[in-house]
């Protein structure tokens, strides 16, 4: 029992293959200056296949851990079952020289403030087993810990610790994974309900929601990102009407006219189409 995964840095491809996989975890960012050029796109490859998607940060321990975790998490912007993670390792030159009573310090500081800042996505750690017996001493990984003890059968990682994912293996040159829970939808559903549950429906507001070019902003807008995110989609709430959320309405649509639900296909967010949102069900 249990699913697999991925994660993915720079040296993979834009486009990595995901045949197998449940979930993939993409490095977004290395201390203040560095981010993965790769990220968006393999971003976009994961969420095309259907996974469960991760953003990790890798720190430089000698910076404000509450600067990074700021830079970290307006880059990746996760939507709602998506997760955020820390990767907790020094061993690289940036690191090796603070102490690892410092090291603690950042690790503790970076989750708390990560986990204020997005208290609707599940906040965790990745570190090996060095690290999690020598120099943590808190036990706090936030909502889940993520272990390394690359070489042991996946799913026994060899610890004392209630961990989510083990990475156990890099053999090609890629970090895979294991998480201990069924499925993905089982992971999907954990992650998404750190979110608050979607408003419940109400009437159609009386106005369409469509792409101008002064973008549409209110709490309907929201309550209709909320509601479409709750169904699946990849959608961040935000309140805005804008190119992600009309694609997202123009998939719908059609997902929804192709499953006997018909609607017109105009990326329009009209009376049909937001009464679709909590009566059509879920395909």
């Amino acid at each position: 029992m249990g699913i697999y995964g991925q994660d993915w840095a720079s040296y993979q491809s834009a486009a990595p293959g995901t045949n197998g996989l449940s979930f993939a975890f993409i490095k977004v960012t290395e201390g203040l200056t560095y981010t993965n050029p790769e990220w968006a796109s393999q971003r976009d490859a994961a969420r095309n296949a259907g996974l469960v998607v991760g953003y990790y940060h890798y720190p430089d321990m000698r910076n404000s851990a509450q600067s990074e975790a700021d830079h970290f998490l307006s880059i990746a912007q996760p939507a709602v079952g998506e997760l955020l993670c820390l990767d907790w390792e020094g061993y690289d030159a940036a690191n090796s020289g603070v102490s690892h009573g410092n090291q603690l310090a950042f690790k503790e500081a970076f989750l708390r403030h990560l986990k204020a800042s997005a208290p609707q996505r599940p906040v965790g750690m990745y570190c090996n087993a060095d690290y999690w017996r020598n120099v943590d001493t808190t036990g706090y990984f936030g909502d889940f810990l993520w272990i390394a003890t690359e070489g042991r059968p996946a799913g026994q990682p060899g610890v004392n610790a209630n961990w989510l994912f083990h990475q156990y293996d890099s053999a090609g040159g890629v970090d895979k994974d294991f998480c201990h829970l069924g499925s993905a939808a089982e992971l999907k559903s954990w992650a998404v309900s750190f979110a608050p549950a979607p408003a419940a429906h109400q009437p159609w507001p009386g106005y369409d929601f469509r792409l101008q070019p002064n973008e549409m902003h209110d709490g309907n807008i929201f309550n209709w990102q909320q509601q479409m995110a709750h169904r699946g989609w990849q959608i961040t709430a935000d309140g805005w009407y804008g190119s992600a959320s009309e694609s997202i309405c123009r998939q719908f649509q059609q997902d929804s006219t192709d499953h006997g639900w018909p609607l017109t296909v105009d990326g329009i967010v009209g009376a049909h189409t937001w009464d679709a949102a909590w009566q059509r069900p879920v395909s």
